[in-house]
């Protein structure tokens, strides 16, 4: 997802100034890239239980983790091909073929989902195949209508060393942009590690995992509008009107803050009962309850980092964004959020 941001800039920005073969070109050579990254990735999730156990987080809990992982490897290369995809549609603003493409592959995933861990009883392996097939699934119909659609077809008859000769634009946008988002995101791991270590960790864990949880079902949202933000500011870049990237990124800000507010509320509202969705422990839920204000504010301000996220992308200012959130999460809060909890 980090590495794949670099498009966000490139093709939006040869979009709007309609060089329709760059788009191609550096969709190509991300996906190359991307491929490459998965088997050092694989790597690491093969030995997860072993970094884990180096945290020191329970031995049972790592090698759970480890298998997963392992089974999930597949999803892990599906996803370098679907992300770069994903791009490459959005920055022509071609949103349709990716809802339906999304949709089709959720409509397979709950009930396949629901065969391999229910009936058939494997558990997260079988968690961890499903999403792995879904993945799968939704690359492969996105391919089809990439290879077949009319639209825009000058983006796909590309020579190989066209390919190759956008890797070095595209890494060099892509290592700042994925230490933009991959900073923050980590950031929230690290959080879920620390919880571990608490005294009583497995509650700490379950109330840490349904706050984390419920801000990401959240932060889907408000990506999406990033995601807009992103296109549009990068098109009209591209194509020379810096004022109507301006009136676009404001338009995504105000849009943001109010989906904010309005989650934020009924979120306060229903904070009693809201925990209850994921667990049936009263301790656990009396726990969420109490700090449902602090994960308000959370995600409100989230909210914010997710637009102006998207915005920086559009405009390629991963550098800037990247030195923000390490200066952000891990030279402020990460070491408060320490400080407060041991």
């Amino acid at each position: 997802v980090g590495f794949s941001g670099a498009l966000e800039t490139l093709c939006g920005q040869a979009f709007g100034a309609e060089q329709f073969r760059k788009i191609g070109s550096y969709t190509y050579s991300s996906m190359i890239c991307l491929v490459l990254i998965c088997f050092p990735i694989s790597l690491l999730w093969v030995n997860m239980d072993k970094l884990l156990e180096l945290f020191h987080q329970d031995p049972f809990i790592s090698e759970l983790a480890c298998r997963y992982s392992i089974w999930l490897i597949p999803a892990l290369f599906g996803c370098a091909l679907l992300q770069p995809m994903t791009r490459y549609f959005q920055s022509q603003g071609l949103v349709l073929p990716l809802f339906f493409s999304s949709f089709g592959a959720l409509c397979f995933h709950i009930p396949f989902c629901w065969l391999l861990i229910y009936k058939l009883r494997y558990g997260i392996v079988g968690a961890a195949l499903s999403i792995g097939v879904s993945l799968w699934l939704n690359v492969a119909v996105l391919w089809v209508f990439m290879r077949d659609s009319a639209l825009y077809r000058e983006t796909r008859n590309l020579e190989l060393q066209e390919i190759f000769s956008s890797m070095k634009q595209f890494i060099s946008l892509a290592i700042p942009s994925a230490m933009m988002i991959c900073l923050e995101w980590w950031s929230f791991e690290l959080l879920l590690l620390l919880s571990g270590l608490l005294p009583n960790s497995k509650l700490e864990t379950s109330v840490m995992s349904i706050c984390l949880t419920t801000s990401g079902l959240h932060y889907v949202l408000v990506d999406a509008i990033g995601a807009a933000a992103s296109t549009h500011v990068s098109n009209e870049l591209g194509a020379g009107n810096p004022k109507a990237a301006r009136a676009a990124a404001n338009a995504a800000l105000y849009l943001g803050a109010f989906d904010a507010s309005f989650v934020c509320i009924t979120l306060y509202n229903y904070r009693k009962t809201w925990a209850y969705i994921f667990s049936n422990e009263v301790e656990v839920a009396h726990y969420v309850t109490k700090i449902t204000p602090i994960l308000c504010l959370s995600i409100f301000i989230c909210s914010s980092t997710a637009v102006l996220s998207g915005i920086a992308r559009g405009a390629g200012w991963q550098r800037i964004a990247g030195y923000a959130s390490i200066g952000s999460y891990y030279l402020v809060g990460i070491p408060v959020g320490s400080i407060l909890c041991f």
